[in-house]
């Protein structure tokens, strides 16, 4: 029994003694008054003993927080963007979006050696869950893809199969082994006839002739200054490119920037055939001067050389809407099939290769101009007829409110 519930007994029973030793002494008035007094002091007494041998309450603990629910493996698996089977045995179990978009919802439920259709892929998929590996696949979802096949095992027989696309991975390293080779191709040929040159005016049966003599020098310079743009190319594409990832910030004027270029390139060989036109009170672009300058020269040359002689290239510097400057170079002649514009910005890509040579032309002009357009966050736009002309427009951003100001042209 608890001490309350026995302080209480004793209580009762201490009150039921005082009482008997009233009843005990009726016969005496004070003696009754004293039994009864000693009887509620003995419970008083017991009452109080009660009440302090009580011991307190302890506080009542805060309730814990609702725990969160655990996330679901539907969610988890959904949440990651390469296409992801979780199998058991060879049975897939569950599948991604991205993997039932590349192979289909009737995978789940399927051997993962149908669902997964590839040869290479077969053998690793069929062995034991425990093991690891990797392989490439090509061609898995479309011709062109290529995907990294991976193996996590899980335990219990269970594991994760992965695909990661590659395929602009893939694509990023044929474009830079081309690049080599092309490169290496374009200064071959060059060389190759310089020391061919070279070695005739060495040969002491070669000719002693100065006409000659002079004509092969002369020969020797054009390939030597060839040699030397293509090199000048390839140095200004890869700072270029190197510098992609900075966005440039200087306000340049470019109507003034294409009157520089237009008296520079009337003063080489061409004096009345550019006809330019910029639009009143300009505001600047935001920009890189040196690549800028190397844009307009490569789009006003490259129209100067294959446009028709006897007709302008016209340049023009404009608005376009509220935030961007439109420049367009067009020449007047033979034109591009359609099927050669979406390569022209191709590294070496040439609609013409012998005339592209005999023009001075390095292959590389166009790919820098789409380099320095992409690194300015502009747009760059080529159109051309078969018989009527060329036209490269070229859209830039306005450059913000800074406190470097150029004045308004």
């Amino acid at each position: 029994m608890e001490r309350i519930g026995i302080a209480g007994v004793i209580g009762v029973l201490a009150l039921a003694c005082g009482l008997a030793l009233a009843l005990a002494a009726a016969a005496e008035p004070v003696t009754l008054t004293a039994g009864v007094l000693l009887g509620v002091g003995i419970a008083l007494l017991m009452w109080v003993a009660q009440h302090w041998s009580r011991e307190p309450e302890a506080e009542a603990e805060p309730a814990p927080p609702p725990a969160r629910p655990a996330p679901k493996l539907e969610d988890l698996l959904g949440a990651v963007d390469d296409p992801l089977l979780l199998v058991e045995g060879r049975q897939v179990m569950r599948a991604n979006a991205a993997a039932i978009r590349v192979l289909g919802e009737h995978v789940v439920g399927e051997d993962v050696r149908v669902a997964i259709r590839h040869p290479v892929a077969a053998e690793l998929l069929a062995g034991e869950s425990h093991l690891e590996g990797s392989v490439e696949l090509i061609g898995l979802g479309a011709a062109d893809r290529h995907w990294l096949l991976s193996i996590q095992p899980l335990g219990q027989g269970a594991k994760l199969v992965r695909l990661s696309d590659r395929t602009a991975t893939r694509a990023s390293e044929r474009i830079r082994v081309d690049f080599v080779a092309n490169a290496s191709h374009e200064l071959r040929t060059p060389l190759a006839s310089l020391i061919g040159f070279i070695e005739t005016l060495e040969d002491a049966n070669g000719p002693d002739e100065a006409p000659v003599r002079e004509r092969f020098l002369k020969i020797m310079a054009g390939e030597a200054r060839r040699m030397q743009r293509l090199v000048d190319d390839l140095i200004s594409l890869s700072r270029i490119e190197a510098d992609k990832h900075r966005t440039p910030a200087d306000p340049i004027a470019l109507g003034a920037l294409a009157r520089e270029t237009a008296d520079t390139l009337r003063g080489e060989r061409w004096r009345t055939r550019i006809e330019l036109a910029v639009e009143d009170g300009l505001p600047p672009v935001t920009g890189d001067r040196a690549q800028l300058s190397q844009l307009l020269h490569n789009l006003v040359g490259n129209a100067l050389k294959y446009g028709d002689p006897e007709k302008p290239v016209r340049v023009k510097v404009m608005r376009s809407g509220t935030t961007m400057i439109k420049l367009a170079v067009a020449d007047e002649g033979e034109g591009i099939a359609a099927q050669h514009l979406p390569r022209l910005t191709e590294r070496f890509y040439r609609v013409d290769a012998g005339r592209s040579r005999q023009a001075g032309g390095t292959g590389l002009g166009l790919a820098i101009v789409k380099h320095i357009v992409e690194r300015h966050r502009g747009r760059l736009d080529i159109t051309s007829t078969q018989g009527v002309g060329t036209t490269v427009t070229v859209l830039l951003p306005i450059a913000a409110e800074t406190g470097h100001s150029v004045a308004a042209e």
